[in-house]
């Protein structure tokens, strides 16, 4: 079963895969960075149905309190809208300072936000095997 990270922003989205040959969702990768525009559901759509994708986690925006910060709103939407979709699972898995564990990992690079959201896929998928 492949898996979809996301790491939403207001400006770019990042997005990791699990290997498709990982049955088991065990690996995440870095894949791409899409714009958040008008073309960001056709952009997903073209993602999920080429790789082939059965579930989507999007990391859940909180501040260092543990509360909703200002853009889950918006992550609660396109988690609504790709469920609605695509008709598949999306889960939310917390993602604090992972955009700053990459930059750490990384440097600051045209992929960072595709590094976050493969610590988030792939912290998602440790926390849930099996």
């Amino acid at each position: 079963m492949r898996y979809l990270g996301i790491d939403y922003g207001t400006k770019r989205i990042g997005i990791a895969l699990s290997n498709d040959a990982d049955d088991g969702g065990t690996m995440a990768f870095p894949d791409s960075v899409i714009l958040n525009d008008n073309n960001l559901i056709e952009n997903l759509r073209k993602l999920i149905t080429s790789k082939e994708v059965k579930k989507v986690v999007i990391g859940e925006s909180k501040n260092y309190k543990m509360e909703d910060n200002a853009i889950m709103e918006d992550v609660l939407n396109l988690k609504s809208v790709i469920e609605k979709v695509f008709e598949i699972d999306v889960y939310l898995h917390p993602e604090v300072l992972t955009s700053v564990q990459a930059e750490k990992i990384q440097g600051k690079n045209d992929m960072l936000d595709a590094s976050a959201a493969t610590i988030i896929l792939q912290n998602y998928m440790d926390t849930n095997k099996k």
